[in-house]
């Protein structure tokens, strides 16, 4: 397997369908969160609705780089989640994840080997293989933050 298969397929478990690494993934984990539970706010942490949408900024950032866009994503931007105030908006923040995820893993495969070592957009960033492996790092980050706020959630409420 090429190393663009590879990240495509590391990537694909943190959000859509693995199991290796934390034995759960994004689509997993989301899959019973209810829009309610999703802004709810535990003391001072995200909610679990900001940490869906700002992995998703970046996963639609790059997503823009790889189709050969420009890098328009800003961090002050990305936990600028537009207020979620029905089942019908979070299942719609929720179909944009995984669809761009999909899409950005079906990028990465369809990178020569090359392109791993090049720079990615400009030299501050690195290359496109940091930038890919940030992105999965970024993603377990922040899934282990989900998995533990829906344990805080869920014992709130006993």
């Amino acid at each position: 397997m090429s190393s663009p298969s590879q990240l495509a397929k590391r990537f694909r478990e943190v959000i859509l369908d693995g199991l290796w690494i934390a034995n759960t993934n994004f689509k997993d984990q989301l899959s019973d969160v209810t829009w309610e539970q999703a802004v709810t706010k535990v003391d001072s942490l995200n909610t679990i609705a900001m940490l869906t949408f700002h992995i998703h900024y970046y996963i639609a950032g790059i997503v823009n780089v790889l189709e050969g866009g420009e890098l328009e994503i800003k961090d002050k931007f990305s936990f600028d989640l537009p207020p979620i105030e029905s089942a019908e908006q979070w299942e719609e923040l929720l179909n944009k994840l995984w669809t761009d995820a999909e899409k950005f893993a079906g990028l990465i495969e369809e990178l020569p080997d090359g392109k791993l070592d090049e720079v990615f957009v400009d030299g501050k960033y690195g290359t496109y293989l940091r930038n890919i492996d940030g992105m999965i790092e970024h993603s377990y980050y922040h899934l282990g933050q989900i998995t533990l706020i829906k344990k805080l959630l869920k014992s709130n409420l006993k």
